[in-house]
């Protein structure tokens, strides 16, 4: 007799129970400090300063203020990283710690300018509310002269001339060659590459010697306004050359690649498609050519010489400019002369400011974003695309003469 098999009764089988899962880590916000941020930090500064007066007042024998700062944020940036490492990761000391030293780094680099600034308008302050020193020169100014008498009117008109004159030879030259190295293949590019470079390195007095020598000895010219441009320009010409080299490369390659397609020869192309797209970078690049020979004191020196007089010629007889003119006037013993070199340095912080304003304002937007008068010239251009289709095509109707009525007003 066989034995029958009879099957096991079902069983029930019940779904897992989910484990439970960790909370997910919260963001850190990156843009405000948060509360496990400034207790660290305090914690940490309330340390170093006991430590460092503790070692300065105690333990050792050292003293002087800038030897006590030091150490102070040496402890400072030391206690920083073991607080946090108390409670955060390895990426997230580094991450505190860099934030810590490159904060400090900028605030330091902002007090020395600002100290350097204040400095200055302090010393010239007595020349700076007279209002003789913009609209007189020095022509009939002596050293005992009191300082509601004499300006540097010729100082500020000479910088504009010669600057204006370096500005027409490097833009066009800078600008040309920095497309040369970007757009073309050849093999000249990597020596001019290397000849700019190291032109960006040529000391200022070179660059006047340089000029009196060809200039003014071989051929003959006189000292002149024209000639310290020209000193003025080798000196601006590489950082120009090499910053927009810089910006012209990161242009996005795809635009070059649709102009390509379209059909656009090459010059075209960087005329319409490259050199707008960089325009602000352009901008850029000439402001840090205009900040390095604007400065410049000796190449003047060689090339215009120095006059208390105005001189609106840049091709005859000497011409001044603001460094020369603070130079020569700080040089002199008498406290009158003194505080007019430091209100002439002063007034040529005030012109270059004045001209990085108009430059960033003139090129300063980036590509893509129109300005309000633009914007209303493409929408008005748009609009009057638009009716001369539907011209083309047939009578608008309505509702379209009622769009291009509201989009021209």
């Amino acid at each position: 007799m066989t034995a029958m098999l009879t099957p096991d009764p079902p069983t029930t089988v019940l779904p897992a129970r989910p484990m439970p899962t960790a909370a997910p880590p919260q963001r850190r916000a990156v843009r405000r400090l948060s509360r496990n941020d400034v207790l660290p930090m305090a914690g940490a500064l309330v340390s170093a300063l006991s430590t460092t007066m503790l070692i300065f007042g105690r333990l050792t024998p050292l003293k002087g203020r800038l030897g006590f700062v030091v150490v102070c944020f040496a402890v400072f940036v030391a206690t920083y990283a073991v607080l946090v490492s108390l409670t955060e990761d390895r990426p997230a000391v580094v991450d505190r710690v860099m934030a810590v030293l490159l904060t400090s780094t900028a605030l330091l680099a902002l007090f020395a300018l600002f100290s350097v600034i204040i400095f200055v308008v302090v010393r010239g302050v007595d020349a700076l509310v007279h209002l003789n020193f913009y609209v007189e020169d020095l022509s009939d100014t002596g050293p005992l002269s009191p300082l509601d008498q004499g300006g540097v009117l010729h100082a500020i008109v000479g910088t504009l001339i010669m600057t204006l004159i370096a500005l027409i030879i490097t833009v066009p030259l800078g600008v040309a060659c920095s497309v040369y190295l970007t757009e073309s293949e050849g093999r000249a590019t990597g020596l001019v590459r290397t000849v700019v470079t190291a032109m960006t390195a040529l000391p200022s007095i070179l660059a006047g010697l340089f000029i009196f020598a060809t200039w003014i000895l071989i051929l003959g010219y006189e000292r002149s306004g024209l000639a310290a441009a020209i000193a003025m320009s080798i000196m601006m010409l590489p950082i120009i050359i090499r910053s927009a080299d810089v910006v012209l490369r990161l242009v996005p390659g795809n635009l070059r690649e649709a102009a390509a397609a379209l059909g656009a020869p090459k010059w075209r192309t960087v005329w319409h498609v490259v050199l707008p797209t960089a325009k602000s970078g352009l901008t850029t690049s000439v402001i840090l050519g205009v900040a390095r020979g604007v400065g410049e004191t000796a190449p003047i020196l060689l090339t215009a010489g120095f006059t208390s007089t105005m001189n609106l010629n840049p091709r005859e007889g000497p011409m001044v400019s603001l460094p020369l003119a603070a130079f020569e006037l700080v040089r002199s013993p008498q406290p009158t002369q003194v505080a007019r070199g430091f209100a002439t340095a002063a007034v040529l912080m005030i012109l270059v400011l004045i001209l990085f304003s108009v430059a960033r304002i003139v090129g300063g937007r980036p590509a893509g974003q129109l300005s309000n008068r633009q914007t209303r010239a493409t929408v008005t251009q748009s609009a009057r695309d638009l009716a001369r289709i539907e011209a083309r095509n047939g009578a608008p109707d309505a509702q379209v003469t009622a769009q291009l009525t509201e989009l021209i007003a």
